[in-house]
């Protein structure tokens, strides 16, 4: 059976290219910095994200949770939203690697108001109180919404007049600059610092990149070894990165308007409750309005052959990637409008 899976972006088959690129990689021990391959990779990635350095991390949790670590000292405060990946599904690894402790914010579908966040700064040096660190920003949010860039220049403007530094999540920040039609440094010039995927949504079966400046990526290139994340022979990594960066990127519209398909069948549907002006990316975030049997529903898709996610919080999630089509989407619906009726 060929299976439809629209459990995340991160279950995509690299391209035959990208093995291909594998295959011939030039390679070297990259913990020495003689890696040709991680090195082009690298430096193509701080020079599309507008930052001076950037440097290959095996996951973006480990890239998110290693900025945390090389921005703050231990007790710190880290201001970040109540719904972002950081607080939700990085398990808790702020306490247990940084050491610093997270004061959140209330979110409004994942944007931040910045005069909330300006009132959680720390201001003066009362013994008492931690020091604020950092703050986090998620463009793309995880729950599939591109946050307005006017937003984010405020917020970047209040931290630097605390000399606080900000820490993009953008895992899917080539989604957010897909959706925005604009040129992804636009969104990246209001972060001193950035963590992308490459295996979200781009394709590739490992890696992220942390970017910033020259001073930041030695501190954390030190810090990525001490938490394991020293590779040798990387390139074979960094080869379909590289592809991820330049190819997969520029189709990423395709995926956007497939969820828009999507959303559009599934609002049609009799039973599910959806708000079509929330598909941003490439995320179908939808509801069911009476009482769901799971694991019939579960089984239905599973006997069709397709995989997918259970409800989280009463929202279910698909999401489309370069191996989903328009005859995919039709497949899940045709499933979703069966399960319905009956």
């Amino acid at each position: 059976m060929q299976w439809i899976d629209v459990r995340s972006d991160t279950v995509t088959q690299p391209t035959a290219a990208m093995r291909e690129a594998m295959f011939k990689a030039e390679v070297g021990d990259d913990v020495y910095g003689d890696d040709p391959t991680v090195r082009q990779l690298e430096e193509l990635a701080a020079e599309k994200l507008g930052k001076e350095a950037a440097l290959l991390v095996p996951t973006g949790n480990f890239g998110n949770q290693l900025a945390l670590l090389t921005h703050c000292q231990r007790g710190n405060e880290v201001i970040l939203g109540d719904d972002c990946h950081i607080v939700w599904h990085e398990t808790g690894g702020a306490a247990v690697i940084a050491g610093v402790q997270l004061r959140t914010v209330e979110s409004d579908k994942g944007a931040l108001d910045p005069q909330a966040i300006a009132r959680r700064i720390r201001v003066g040096d009362d013994i008492h109180w931690p020091k604020t660190g950092l703050i986090c920003l998620e463009n793309a949010h995880s729950n599939g919404r591109v946050i307005p860039l006017d937003i984010m220049a405020q917020t970047h403007a209040l931290a630097q007049a605390h000399g606080v530094p900000v820490h993009l999540d953008g895992a899917r920040v080539f989604n957010a600059a897909t959706y925005l039609g604009c040129d992804v440094r636009d969104i990246t010039r209001h972060a001193d610092s950035v963590m992308c995927c490459l295996s979200k949504g781009l394709a590739a079966p490992v890696g992220s990149l942390l970017a910033g400046s020259e001073a930041f990526i030695q501190r954390a290139r030190r810090h990525r070894k001490l938490m394991g994340g020293g590779m040798r022979q990387a390139g074979v990594l960094a080869a379909p990165g590289i592809l991820a960066l330049t190819e997969m990127t520029q189709r990423l519209g395709e995926d956007h308007a497939n969820a828009r398909y999507l959303a559009a069948q599934l609002a049609a549907l009799t039973g599910i409750q959806l708000n079509q002006d929330d598909v941003h990316i490439n995320m179908v975030w939808f509801a069911f309005t009476r009482p769901l049997d799971l694991p019939r529903l579960l089984a239905a898709f599973t006997a069709a052959g397709i995989k997918v996610n259970p409800p989280e919080d009463g929202q279910m999630r698909i999401v489309t990637h370069w191996q989903i089509g328009r005859a995919e989407i039709d497949r899940i619906v045709a499933v979703l409008a069966e399960f319905l009726r009956d």
